[in-house]
């Protein structure tokens, strides 16, 4: 792009859809919309010319791969000024700050989209502005999403053993899926990693350091076929995952043994007195004043709603009040 744009400043980087921003691609991603991508910004007032400079100069091949990447033979170069990018896919201009209802009116997906990928060129200073604005939560609000996720658990952690008590072993199975699948997405949290969505879940996780124990427990709850054994693979992800809240700090530290559900026969971490601790940890009044469910993610779980930044924000002031 430099020899294209060299008389625009401009800043140029791979973010926004597609697997090989979060380098998750592989040689199944090249079987449609592939092929060189970039998103240049410029100032607004040189739109127009620098989109008239990408249309007249990109060749037709680039290192191998055509340029048209598209269906409709159109290029993968999107040329914009970054406010109208940025609010187009995350529903605001985190150069202008980021509220509240921007943090939790955001999905994790987007987030990683723009937080991570390769910048090529940066001369107008947008990416790095924008990574130091949405590298990762400010703290109290680290504590309310944190909390969320622990509450998610809570709600469930029981269900596991309940159902297979009384012979609902499809009813076991799914529910520790959906506890996996929760589990996973705290310890990315813990990490201070966005956790992508459904498609690269279990890609992120593996690639954490440290995570392998818990991948062979999470795989082995998953693929048990009693409520016993399924509880006993949780247990070993519940505990660490009590550990690492203690190493992390956001919170309180606590206790992080199994304990009975109440008294039925069931093991738990009793994952809501983690959720209490973070919130109770809170100190921004508007913060603490939050109802607790969480980001758009932890009370969404519809693509429809989360690919739709207009309806997330409208869903999140709406359920949260903002």
């Amino acid at each position: 792009m430099r020899p294209i744009m060299a008389d625009v400043p401009h800043s140029a980087a791979l973010i926004g859809a597609g697997s090989e921003v979060l380098a998750f691609d592989t040689e199944r991603s090249t079987d449609h919309d592939w092929g060189p991508r970039v998103v240049v910004f410029v100032e607004e007032h040189r739109v127009q010319q620098a989109r008239r400079a990408v249309d007249g100069g990109l060749p037709e091949v680039f290192r191998g791969y055509p340029t048209a990447v598209t269906g409709a033979g159109r290029h993968g170069v999107q040329v914009g000024d970054a406010a109208t990018w940025f609010t187009g896919r995350l529903g605001f201009d985190p150069l202008r700050g980021v509220s509240v209802l921007d943090w939790l009116s955001t999905p994790w997906q987007r987030l990683a989209e723009v937080t991570c990928g390769e910048v090529f060129h940066d001369g107008l200073d947008v990416m790095e502005r924008v990574r130091a604005a949405l590298g990762w939560y400010p703290p109290d609000l680290e504590r309310y999403v944190l909390a969320g996720q622990w509450r998610r658990l809570a709600q469930q952690e029981a269900f596991p053993g309940r159902c297979g008590e009384v012979g609902d072993d499809l009813g076991s199975a799914l529910v520790t899926a959906g506890l996996a699948r929760d589990l996973m997405r705290l310890v990315l949290l813990m990490r201070r990693r966005y956790p992508p969505y459904a498609k690269w879940l279990g890609s992120a996780f593996a690639r954490l350091s440290g995570t392998a124990e818990l991948a062979d427990a999470l795989s082995a709850a998953v693929a048990a076929t009693g409520w016993r054994q399924r509880e006993e693979h949780l247990g070993v992800v519940y505990r660490r995952a009590a550990a690492l809240h203690n190493r992390v700090g956001a919170g309180p530290a606590l206790e992080g043994s199994l304990r009975a559900y109440h008294r039925r026969p069931f093991q738990v971490i009793d994952a809501g007195r983690f959720a209490d601790a973070l919130s109770g940890a809170i100190t921004d009044t508007r913060v603490r004043a939050l109802p607790p469910v969480g980001s758009v993610d932890q009370f969404g779980d519809c693509v429809d709603l989360l690919t739709d930044p207009r309806r997330c924000r409208a869903a999140t002031r709406a359920i949260l009040d903002l």
